[in-house]
């Protein structure tokens, strides 16, 4: 016996009404808005091209930016799986080639959106089962999202209008309050990563805590093969000439404690008081100029932010540290030991630790 194929109208949960689907739908704007948006500062922040510079202030400008976008793309999950329940009925189009073109739009933006809240995901948790480059596939891929939600929203912009000028009835709006709340409950469980006084109540939060002397770790000092010489000097290279700092040398210049969080690409952040030698006064001892750009070079030799770019603005910062103790102590070795760079407003992976040479850039 052959089973009649459901039509549209044959639908007729709550869920499955204009007036919820547009309503979700702008939740799901905003928040992929946010996370589009805050991806771009981050991919901006962390690879500049050389019309942006990123501002040194406020000194927690990256934590908030890269915890909104983390939040935000958490958010999206409930939100994306709401809509989905509510529109899915319109696969039963028939027939089947009408709406073709809108459907196969939607299914562009669904698997650029799944991918990206997926490999997000995978990312915070530091777990990579693929074998592209994480950083420009999901900047690339996020381009083509936010281009196909355009595109959907400019297409569906009459019909959502007009979902928004109908109120919904009770168990309408009790499926709203559900998806709403599922998204609220998803962002608490883990805006303790970044924000510190809901870290009690954020069951799910990761790296929130722990770690050496407090602070989380993304890369060990093993995992990343440092070994310390004994005889270990901090280079300052410019044009021409060079001067060699032992540890001792650093340790017995002129000391700054400024109290800075650390943000990292994952979402969380950790605020800590770091002790050690501005790097415009490390430079100015060394005889080198002063209010260029630093390119920081690590012992460690084979990661992909084994050396970084300082900018100007942060190199000049009198808040940027060449960084030899943390809350008091001398720095872990996970922390970065012998010393490490800690600037205002500047992405975990570009806080440099295990730094063995600053060179000034002409």
């Amino acid at each position: 016996m052959k089973l009649p194929i459901p039509r549209p109208e044959d639908f007729r949960a709550p869920a499955h009404a204009p007036a919820v689907t547009a309503r979700i739908g702008l939740w799901l704007g905003v928040a992929f808005g946010l996370c589009f948006l805050t991806g771009l500062l981050s991919h901006a922040a962390q690879h500049p091209p050389g019309w942006f510079t990123w501002p040194t202030r406020p000194v927690s400008l990256y934590r908030i930016t890269q915890g909104v976008h983390v939040l935000s793309g958490i958010a999206a999950i409930p939100l994306l799986l709401a809509k989905l329940w509510s529109v899915y009925p319109r696969l039963f189009i028939r027939p089947w080639h009408r709406g073709l073109a809108e459907r196969v739009s939607v299914l562009v933006l669904l698997c650029a959106a799944f991918f990206e809240l997926a490999t997000g995901l995978f990312n915070v948790a530091q777990s990579y089962p693929w074998r592209f480059f994480f950083i420009e596939t999901h900047y690339a891929v996020g381009w083509i999202a936010a281009g196909a939600l355009a595109v959907h929203i400019a297409v569906k912009l009459p019909v959502a209008r007009e979902g928004l000028g109908v109120r919904p009835d009770a168990d309408r709006r009790a499926f709203l309050r559900t998806a709403w709340a599922a998204s609220t409950v998803a962002v608490l469980a883990t805006a303790g990563i970044t924000v510190p006084w809901l870290r009690r109540v954020s069951a799910l939060a990761w790296r929130s805590a722990g770690g050496p002397q407090g602070l989380p770790v993304n890369r060990t000092a093993a995992a990343a093969g440092i070994q310390v010489p004994a005889d270990w000097r901090l280079e300052v290279v410019w044009e021409g000439a060079r001067h060699a700092f032992t540890l001792d040398q650093l340790a017995a210049l002129p000391q700054r404690t400024e109290t800075l969080p650390i943000a990292c690409v994952e979402g969380w952040s950790a605020t800590a008081r770091w002790t050690g030698v501005r790097i415009r006064d490390l430079l100015a001892t060394a005889g080198a100029p002063t209010g260029r750009a630093v390119r920081v070079t690590s012992l460690e030799r084979a990661g992909l932010y084994a050396a970084s770019t300082l900018p100007a603005p942060h190199a000049a910062d009198p808040l940027t540290l060449l960084a030899l103790r943390v809350d008091g102590q001398v720095l872990d070795a996970d922390h970065g030991f012998p010393c490490r760079i800690i600037a205002p407003s500047r992405p975990g992976v570009l806080q440099t630790k295990w730094v063995t040479r600053l060179e000034v850039l002409p």
